[in-house]
């Protein structure tokens, strides 16, 4: 029976390189947002120097607020795709460090630059995607503001309502932040 239990468990140690497949597609996934989100801030600023060269000469308040709120929300949801390819980036180093290796590099790199994307352990991981998730649902809240009307003034109770449940969310997470800080 020990031949067996040996084999047996040599492959099920091996079976958590699996999680390979899953870090080159995290990787994937984040370097195409980051492609995409700069092309589409490449786009915007493209657009505003147009929308401004054609102005010269001309009224500039011609059809500037819908411009501006064009701009901003294209901002706005690059930043929001920076965000989740910072997220998916996060979730690629740290499933490799958790499950297949550590990362030399990353621990050389870390005396001299942040520490940001060293993963310890699950809860290190864990905390790290919280937090820029947390951001995603922020930026979304802000991108989804910017097209609300405030026709009725409880739309504008919501909106208050909505931007103290971000502060709050902020100062837990800042608080938590702080806490894990003395800890170490």
């Amino acid at each position: 029976m020990g031949w067996i239990e040996r084999v047996f468990e040599g492959f099920l140690w091996k079976s958590r390189f699996i999680v390979v497949l899953a870090v080159l597609a995290s990787l994937v996934s984040s370097i195409i947002l980051f492609f995409i989100a700069t092309a589409d801030v490449a786009w915007i600023a493209w657009k505003a120097v147009h929308y401004y060269v054609s102005q010269i000469g001309g009224s500039a308040s011609e059809g500037y607020d819908a411009f501006h709120s064009d701009v901003v929300g294209h901002i706005i949801g690059a930043v929001d795709d920076y965000l989740l390819a910072t997220v998916l980036l996060i979730f690629s180093l740290g499933l490799y460090e958790l499950f297949v290796s550590k990362i030399e590099e990353a621990e050389r790199d870390a005396r001299q630059s942040s520490r940001i994307l060293l993963i310890k352990n699950l809860d290190d991981l864990k905390d790290r995607l919280a937090k820029v998730v947390l951001m995603i649902l922020i930026v979304t809240f802000f991108k989804n503001v910017i097209h609300t009307t405030f026709d009725e003034p409880l739309n504008i109770l919501y909106l208050g309502g909505g931007i103290f449940l971000v502060a709050l969310a902020l100062y837990f997470t800042h608080a938590h932040g702080k806490k894990g800080e003395e800890e170490k």
